[in-house]
């Protein structure tokens, strides 16, 4: 049998490093794409540690040009894991347009980018496009007005490309985790004198922050969020959305009652099938 090939984004750590490993170990031919690799290091010691091998190459999501010439070498894609994103904690008073466009950039248009250039290979195989997303896609939250609106901006993408693309034969599936324990929360871009800076925010900033150390204290592991990946991208029928995690399923609860996905899908696929 051929070997499947999966390009996962963001992978230098956090879930993306660990589902490149995990993935490599069910068997998966690895692509493993970041920024910058220079920022291989912990990758490809993982790697080393589990005994297996990943194909670490360069992709800047937000450039186009970056993810052409990334995808323009294969042959082959079996599936693509949108993982690569950026946290961001801020409110519209106190920052510019121009930092809500970046986190857009980000966590929104370079979803787009990356999944459009797959998609002819994708359909050539009959893959899936897996997306991590967030419950910060089902529910706004303090603080994260432009994080969250990139990811109800992927989570709406994705549902409405998943039944057209499933005429063709691609599965599309978004993965929602709560709380990760990761280097994601020490790249929100927070500077130290936060409270100082928030004016008339400060005591609301200071509670959100003091409950999100408590949320990341018992937060699940990259880990265990790569397993489920790992699960979803061998699943014969992916359910549209996965919830990581209890606590995620919990929060996320409160404004789903349709947690897979089915009744959605169902629904949209008549329109289209």
């Amino acid at each position: 049998m051929t070997t499947k090939t999966v390009l996962i984004t963001g992978t230098s750590s956090g879930i993306g490093l660990s589902t490149a490993v995990a993935a490599a170990r069910s068997g998966w031919h690895v692509i493993a794409t970041m920024r910058d690799t220079a920022k291989a290091g912990a990758l490809l010691a993982a790697a080393e540690e589990a005994g297996v091998a990943v194909d670490v190459r360069a992709l800047d999501v937000t450039d186009p040009a970056s993810v052409e010439a990334c995808l323009a070498g294969l042959d082959r894609l079996d599936a693509l894991v949108n993982n690569a994103g950026a946290g961001h904690v801020g409110t519209l008073e106190q920052e510019s347009v121009e930092d809500v466009r970046a986190v857009m950039e980000v966590n929104f248009f370079g979803v787009l980018h990356v999944t459009k250039a797959a998609l002819p290979l994708l359909r050539a195989s009959k893959g899936r496009v897996l997306t991590v997303t967030s419950v910060g896609g089902v529910i706004g939250q303090p603080f994260n007005e432009a994080y969250c609106a990139a990811k109800f901006a992927v989570e709406g993408f994705m549902e409405s490309l998943a039944p057209v693309a499933a005429t063709a034969g691609v599965h599309v599936s978004v993965v929602e985790p709560g709380a990760v324990a990761s280097e994601f929360v020490s790249n929100v871009g927070l500077p130290d004198d936060a409270l100082e800076q928030a004016g008339p925010y400060a005591p609301a900033l200071s509670r959100y922050l003091e409950r999100t150390r408590d949320a990341f204290a018992h937060a699940q592991t990259s880990q265990d969020v790569a397993a489920q990946l790992v699960d979803l991208l061998a699943a014969e029928r992916p359910a549209f959305r996965v919830l990581t995690s209890d606590a995620a399923r919990a929060f996320a609860g409160t404004k789903l009652k349709d947690l897979d996905g089915s009744a959605v899908q169902t629904l949209t696929d008549s329109w289209v099938a």
